[in-house]
């Protein structure tokens, strides 16, 4: 009788602890999303655990970011960033179920595999979690792509990362990859500029937009195409429902 007593207390006690751990997470996260939707994001996950790894690689940590808001930020590098990363941003609601789809058939096929994933998942995921893959991190930016796609809205979230997209070796964020490669403000970015930098971004610590190689200005041609074929962004957005 004892002993089942105690089993019941420690249910119950196992019970609140985990209810009460449900409503800190979904109350927590709720909030730091509210926070992000009006201040800048200075300093991300990603920033933190690359900068830790140049220091255990014995070399001093980098971390060159600059917050600037949109309107700080030429219009070409938002269409750069559409083009080549996710041409129905301003159509889906977060995911682009289309572009999964293909996906899964090409890696069934045995063909490149290619991401899927949209700029609000990235976003999401700079910004609220850490790197790598497990299902565990899929499934968070999943949650937060949703909230994010509720409470920040298109302009918000491609704000956000063009500010603290990976951009270089320690370098975060459109202006100071613009300041540190094109020697100017983002503001003043032409369209080369940031279909170069847009070109970068699957891998933008190998692939250094101040030193392009053939194959980058080759996928910088393309780009520029794919922005020339594509209404100016802020149409979209404006027309968008």
């Amino acid at each position: 009788m004892i002993l089942k007593q105690r089993l019941k207390a420690v249910a119950v006690f196992v019970g609140l602890w985990l209810r009460n751990a449900v409503i800190f997470f979904f109350v927590s996260t709720l909030l730091a999303v509210l926070l992000w939707r009006w201040v800048p994001v200075y300093l991300t996950p990603l920033m933190l655990t690359r900068a830790v790894g140049h220091v255990m690689d014995g070399n001093l940590p980098r971390l060159h970011h600059k917050w600037v808001s949109l309107d700080e930020i030429n219009d070409n590098a938002g269409q750069a960033v559409i083009a080549s990363e996710d041409q129905n941003f301003l159509k889906h609601n977060g995911f682009d179920f289309k572009a999964i789809s293909q996906a899964i058939d090409e890696a069934q096929r045995g063909k490149r595999q290619r991401g899927a994933s949209t700029i609000s998942q990235q976003t999401a995921k700079n910004v609220f979690l850490w790197n790598g893959h497990s299902w565990l991190r899929k499934g968070l930016e999943i949650y937060f792509t949703v909230l994010i796609e509720h409470v920040w809205g298109k302009e918000r979230i491609l704000e956000v990362y063009l500010n603290v997209a990976e951009t270089g070796d320690g370098i975060y964020g459109v202006e100071a990859v613009a300041r540190r490669h094109f020697h100017k403000a983002a503001s003043r970015l032409t369209e080369g500029d940031a279909a170069l930098i847009a070109a970068t971004l699957p891998n933008p610590r190998e692939r250094d937009s101040a030193h392009p190689t053939p194959y980058l200005l080759k996928r910088k041609r393309q780009i520029l195409r794919q922005m020339h074929n594509l209404r100016p962004w802020r149409q979209q957005a404006s027309t968008a429902p």
